[in-house]
């Protein structure tokens, strides 16, 4: 039953002129930065910006906005025998699908074509990792409140303070404590926020660890081994599960 109805929201939302837009826009700047750019290498580093913050702001926004839209479906198939459960997942995989499909058209396939080797691999499961974690924060911001512009706010600002906020407060703290041996405390704020591990993982792939000073050397020899990957991956997965599960208990319990 749950991909059943994950059919049916991917048929929706690839109907949808949005999000071709958005799989064309991706096309053409991927397309743009390999063939303006003599070295595939610069190109994914001016991808991995478009990675890092605007995969993100998109997914959240767009899944949110879907969520609320689709809010009347939803109420219909709760008054049907369906677990909510088996409803609310069906909805995520099947944006989460989507929106897939729109990144590895639109950025996977150039990478693919122009640079496919461990870097532009890493890149790719970057961009995939955060799709799934971001379509789940969106959920987790939609199930909290039934209000649409709170809904969407709540996303905007989680966006915000993972992709540009939080990287201050951690140089403050770098500042701050600079004193004192931070090895471990490096390690434990890059888990906290995805955004800043897809960042590392690809940024050592391009052997740019070096322009990062004391930081890069350590991240190099925690996360550039198969220990580093596994663990980051490991991690990413948690930001996905764990606001996806939240939203399972909220939703079970929501008055719709």
């Amino acid at each position: 039953m749950i991909f059943k109805i994950a059919k049916y929201v991917v048929i929706d939302i690839l109907k949808s002129k949005v999000l071709l837009f958005l799989t064309i826009l991706l096309l053409a700047i991927s397309m743009a930065f390999f063939t303006l750019e003599n070295d595939p290498s610069k190109a994914l580093v001016s991808l991995l910006s478009v990675v890092l913050i605007i995969l993100p702001l998109v997914s959240i926004i767009y899944s949110t906005t879907y969520y609320y839209n689709a809010y009347e479906f939803m109420e219909l198939l709760v008054s049907q025998p369906i677990k909510r459960r088996t409803i609310l997942l069906a909805e995520y995989i099947g944006i989460t699908i989507s929106l897939m499909v729109a990144f590895l058209v639109g950025i996977g396939l150039p990478v693919l074509i122009f640079q496919a080797d461990a870097t532009g691999m890493v890149l790719i499961l970057s961009g995939v990792m955060l799709v799934f974690c971001f379509v789940a924060f969106a959920f987790l911001a939609s199930t909290i409140t039934r209000d649409k512009a709170r809904g969407i706010g709540m996303s905007i600002m989680l966006w915000f303070f993972l992709a540009i906020i939080y990287d201050a407060l951690v140089l403050a703290v770098l500042y701050g404590f600079s004193d004192y041996p931070l090895e471990k405390l490096m390690i434990v704020l890059a888990s906290l926020n995805p955004i800043d591990l897809a960042r590392i993982s690809v940024m050592l792939k391009l052997d740019v660890s070096a322009l990062m000073g004391y930081t890069g050397a350590l991240y190099k020899q925690f996360f550039g081994g198969w220990i580093g990957i596994v663990y980051s991956i490991f991690v990413m997965a948690l930001w996905t599960i764990i606001p996806l599960w939240i939203s399972l208990k909220v939703f079970k319990k929501k008055n719709i």
